[in-house]
């Protein structure tokens, strides 16, 4: 069980993740908070939005409809894979699911598929879906005819893995509708079994990485660590790091960028953090994984 993110930590795990994202306004404080638990968090849900359409369709799972309002969901997957974000918090999307499922989820037992779900909102034994799973909204008929295309089924297993690589959590955390509820069919038109298979695979490997990269793709240098930096190193990977904040216009140095971590460095880190979205002492220009991953800073050797 975990605490969900803050707006500002699933943005910044999103874009590390490679994941193109659209900020809908007001997104960050669209909730249903008021009604009742917003975690602990322990897993993602993925489902069909039986409709057609970007706009439409995150209008939809914004503002709900008669008897369900918004948000219907955190974000909506469109087609072409950008994932626009509606809602952050509790949100109408889960309802009711089975307690052996959400059981399977939290400790990642399970072997192709959870158990079977035998309960659904309103029966005797359902559990709040709502407090317990993020919910992505992806947008396709779910008539087992609309195509599923590669940018959004690379999209799902993008955000997939974002959130459970945030969260320390192995593929299985992820689950479609149709396996928390028995009376729902959602996601329709792939499996999820290959789905975890895919978003296990990405996890194994460094975020927003390609798996079958070819040699010319151009390699980031991963996360040295918290310590590294506080540690006030002298490191061709602090030169790097500095020229692409430059690029990101989040620097002004007077000399440099250069390998010896300074002040300056720290400055133009903070300016990056707060560019990604966070605030107060998440922005304090001390490097974190999710920021790091973000600014994509080539490999040194």
């Amino acid at each position: 069980m975990a605490t969900p993110l803050s707006a500002d930590r699933l943005l910044a795990a999103l874009r590390a993740e490679g994941v193109t994202v659209v900020e809908h306004d007001g997104w960050r404080t669209h909730h249903r908070d008021h009604v009742g638990a917003w975690g602990p968090v322990n897993g993602v849900m993925i489902h069909h939005t039986v409709s057609s359409g970007t706009a439409s369709s995150v209008e939809l799972c914004y503002d709900g409809y008669a008897g369900l309002p918004g948000p219907l969901c955190h974000g909506v997957i469109a087609k072409d894979g950008t994932v626009h974000l509606v809602g952050n918090g509790r949100a109408n999307h889960a309802g009711g699911g089975d307690p052996s499922v959400l059981q399977a989820v939290i400790t990642e037992t399970y072997g192709d598929r959870p158990p079977a779900p035998r309960e659904h909102q309103g029966s005797s034994g359902a559990v709040d879906g709502n407090a317990r799973f993020y919910g992505f909204e992806c947008v396709n008929l779910g008539d087992g005819s609309d195509p599923w295309p590669p940018e959004q089924l690379d999209a799902i297993e993008r955000v997939s893995a974002a959130v459970c690589r945030a969260h320390g959590w192995g593929a299985k955390s992820v689950i479609g509708h149709l396996e928390w509820s028995d009376w729902k069919s959602d996601p329709r038109g792939f499996g999820m079994p290959g789905l975890r298979d895919r978003v296990q695979a990405r996890l194994g490997a460094a975020p927003a990485k390609a798996a079958s990269a070819r040699p010319d793709t151009p390699r980031h240098e991963p996360f040295p660590g918290a310590s590294f930096f506080k540690a006030r190193p002298s490191s061709p990977i602090v030169t790097a790091m500095g020229r692409r904040l430059m690029a990101e216009g989040c620097a002004e140095y007077r000399i440099g960028p250069g390998p010896r971590w300074t002040d300056a460095d720290r400055r133009a880190y903070a300016a990056w953090q707060r560019k990604l979205g966070f605030t107060g002492s998440d922005a304090d220009g001390w490097p974190g994984r999710a920021s790091w991953n973000a600014l994509k800073v080539p490999h040194t050797t």
